[in-house]
């Protein structure tokens, strides 16, 4: 049997070199082909698979050379420098090592946030220009003081459990911290409002998505206590760095450390140069036990999937054998559009996730059906999230996860409905696969549809009165907004109803805000799929 080849592209730790050679895998070792897109494009034809780190950039037009490829490993969290469609579409899987830098990340958190404390930077540079200006650097001590994390998932708990060892009360604000979870790691669950007005210190652990670009702006600035501090370890577009600068100018926020820009490799920045500002060129990960750790971690995962076809740690493709793949792949999208459909819909704190699998999809393999639920649930809120780490995650966050198999009690070969606890209500969502293959959703609430999922939707709930269907149609005809498909359910005449319109194009804020303003709608949201 011919012997898989990899071909390394990046600096990657000799050990990950030498666990390739021990479990049987042929290594080709060019550390600086990464940076020759050229050349890597012009030999990727003959390897199997393919171990990167940042420098390389899988693009569609280098993975069209990939005849053989069969996997992409990034030693790391980040795979932005992958074209994950492109690489689905051929096939490839690709695996990250989302959990690798974790403890490396905090501790740099922990770190800035000291060096803030006692502003040892300046100190520093104060001292070795020959100065003694003992009375300048008047720092605070961190005891007693409240820190405020912002995502409290595999780092910012980690971060959390060092404040706590120094003695800090810790605070977290977190959708998906359960109160269970939170009370476990020995932090206060609070609304992001309550953790602005009461800490010192203020870190961030979140990832970068649409609900938590500018998370720091103006005006929650605004509601901070005068005299905070701020730290981002995190991803750069969290923190509105203008408004940074100008609180700091105005005394509001006393201290701000960053290791991520909004611009990186981040040359200038309207924070650089600033007395009270610590910069630092996105370090989190930079460890010799960090990049060992994903080092190993990904030739371990690369070997395994090449060798016996175990699947860890994928960002495209759930653990499955070929013989359940054609199977199970229509559920599997089902299953990812019905938890990202309730994961769009969901504001507040998940405590439960039922999944019920009725008829033929019952006797399938739905542990990865459940976690393409999960992923698509989390997704909207936490960004990175992948059918392998779903699960992780939502244990993390003390989320339960119930699976409820039975025999078919509807009108369906199979069907799968989704039920969501979070801290303020219930919502349940059903969906089965036709004979086309198609996901369709099925039932709402308890209001039967009968609607494929589009790229772009508008879901509202309202209440079932002459003239709203008019009002509405006349706000999308103003947009310009084509409607694709329609669809309608109620409970009872004049009862809650439900309207699911599929537009051609992204739904302006203003519009939906129009929508929301008409007096029979209760919620009116945007949709993705």
């Amino acid at each position: 049997m011919t012997k898989p080849k990899v071909l390394i592209s990046d600096a990657l730790s000799p050990a990950a070199v030498q666990i390739f050679k021990d479990r049987g895998v042929e290594v080709d070792f060019q550390p600086n082909l990464g940076k020759d897109k050229d050349k890597l494009a012009e030999i990727i034809g003959n390897y199997d698979g393919l171990a990167i780190r940042s420098a390389t950039k899988a693009t569609a037009k280098i993975l069209e050379k990939a005849a053989k490829l069969k996997v992409i490993g990034r030693a790391g969290i980040g795979v932005d420098n992958v074209e994950i469609p492109a690489a689905t579409a051929k096939g490839i899987i690709v695996m990250n090592t989302p959990f690798g830098n974790s403890i490396t990340t905090a501790e740099h958190a922990i770190t800035l946030m000291l060096a803030l404390a006692r502003e040892i930077p300046q100190a520093d540079a104060s001292t070795q220009a020959g100065k003694w200006e003992k009375n300048r650097f008047m720092g605070v001590e961190i005891t007693g003081k409240v820190l405020g994390v912002v995502g409290c998932g595999n780092i910012g708990s980690i971060v959390a459990d060092r404040a706590l060892g120094l003695r800090m009360k810790v605070i977290a604000f977190d959708p998906f911290l359960s109160p269970e979870r939170a009370k476990d790691i020995g932090v206060e669950k609070v609304e992001l409002d309550d953790l602005l007005k009461r800490a010192d210190f203020i870190t961030l652990h979140t990832p970068l998505t649409e609900k938590t670009r500018n998370i720091i702006d103006a005006a929650a600035i605004a509601r901070m206590k005068k005299g905070v501090r701020l730290i981002n370890c995190a991803r750069g577009g969290l923190v509105d760095e203008q408004a940074v600068v100008d609180a700091l100018n105005s005394k509001h926020i006393a201290g701000a450390a960053f290791d991520v820009f909004v611009e990186e490799p981040a040359t200038k920045n309207v924070l650089f140069g600033h007395p009270n500002v610590i910069c630092t060129p996105h370090l989190g990960a930079s460890t010799t036990e960090a990049q060992e750790n994903v080092a190993l971690q990904v030739a371990e995962q690369m070997s395994d999937y090449l060798l016996t076809g175990a699947i860890s740690n994928a960002v495209n493709f759930p653990s499955i054998t070929a013989e359940e793949a054609p199977k199970l792949k229509p559920f599997i999208s089902l299953a990812e559009k019905l938890g990202s459909f309730a994961g769009q819909l969901t504001e507040s704190g998940i405590l439960k996730v039922e999944i019920t699998y009725e008829g033929h999809v019952a006797e399938m393999k739905i542990k990865a059906i459940t976690s393409a639920v999960l992923s698509g649930l989390l997704r909207p809120m936490l960004g990175e999230i992948n059918v392998v780490s779903a699960p992780v995650v939502a244990k993390e966050r003390g989320m339960v996860v119930d699976e409820i198999v039975r025999a078919a009690q509807s009108d369906y070969e199979s069907l799968i409905t989704v039920t969501v606890t979070t801290e303020r209500q219930e919502r349940s969502v059903s969906g089965t696969v036709y004979a086309d293959g198609k996901p369709r959703l099925v039932d709402i609430k308890g209001i039967r549809v009968d609607a494929e999922f589009g790229k772009s939707m508008i879901y509202i709930t309202n209440e079932d009165k002459p003239g709203f269907i008019g009002k509405f149609a006349s706000l999308l005809g103003d947009a310009k907004l084509n409607i694709a498909t329609f669809h309608l359910g109620r409970v009872a005449p004049g009862a809650d109803a439900i309207a699911l319109v599929e537009v051609d194009g992204a739904v302006p804020a203003d519009l939906l805000a129009k929508v929301q303003a008409l007096p029979q709608v209760k919620q009116a949201k945007a949709l993705t799929f």
